[in-house]
């Protein structure tokens, strides 16, 4: 998302914009991303079929996702439509503006730190758009694999050194899967069989966790920074618990739970 900010949006474009004011027959917007140009949104294209006040849908000072309908450079007019913006439109544009948020508040807390200019800030900006989709996902991966991932920026000896500073804060985005195993053995030894299983894996992963709920069920979750990876991880550790318990002949069983992001993305 670039911060650069652009004369006028192109049509098709999926735009954040605030209301400023509602009128009968639609309502005016500024676009956040450009400046605060001026948009309209006319009334058929708030809301599928007929709509008796425009107010009920949009409101002064809301915020609202919306797609470019048509651009006239000419003239300076630009018609949007909230009605054709989808589910996933607005969502997926709701959350790149939560990263360029992000961003902006990190950014300027290394020119604050490192005694920047703006000059300074816009080059490292410009700098880092040329690596990565937003600054957020660049601070996100300097704070998970260190300054050295991101040595390609080639940025001054003091301003590297704030930035790690700053984004070994950070807290990183993660995900969590997680299930119920029940797992028995009707072996005299059979606890220390079930115990020698589990303590096998989280040795071998740290991002596993397996919590006992009371015989024969216990709780495993893995942590990971998105789902896939987690995904990934779960499959050997289940069949590698289930082929140590089978081979001493006792029974298991893995339920999945609902997964979960552990901290927003």
């Amino acid at each position: 998302m670039s911060t650069e900010i652009q004369e006028m949006p192109e049509q098709g474009e999926i735009v954040l914009a605030t209301v400023t004011k509602v009128m009968d027959h639609g309502a005016y917007v500024t676009l956040d991303e450009y400046g605060g140009i001026q948009g309209f949104l006319h009334i058929s294209e708030i809301a599928p079929g007929w709509i008796r006040s425009v107010s009920r849908f949009v409101r002064d000072g809301e915020k609202k996702v919306l797609l470019v309908k048509k651009v006239n450079t000419q003239r300076g007019d630009i018609d949007l439509s909230l009605k054709q913006v989808s589910k996933d439109q607005k969502k997926q544009k709701l959350k790149e503006v939560k990263k360029y948020e992000k961003g902006k508040t990190i950014l300027q807390n290394v020119q604050e730190k490192a005694k920047l200019t703006d000059e300074e800030v816009e080059k490292l900006e410009d700098s880092i758009y040329s690596k990565f989709d937003s600054v957020y996902d660049a601070f996100i991966e300097i704070g998970r694999n260190g300054i050295e991932s991101v040595k390609e920026l080639k940025l001054a000896k003091k301003t590297a050194s704030v930035i790690e500073e700053i984004c070994s804060k950070i807290k990183l985005p993660s995900v969590e899967i997680r299930g119920i195993m029940e797992i028995t053995s009707e072996k005299s030894d059979g606890v220390e069989i079930i115990k020698k299983a589990l303590l096998d894996v989280l040795k071998k992963d740290p991002t596993i966790d397996i919590t006992y709920l009371g015989a024969p069920k216990y709780r495993l979750s893995i942590t990971s920074e998105d789902f896939k990876s987690a995904e990934k991880s779960l499959k050997p550790i289940i069949e590698e618990i289930q082929t140590n318990i089978e081979k001493k002949k006792g029974s298991f069983k893995f339920t999945r739970e609902e997964s979960k992001k552990t901290r927003d993305n």
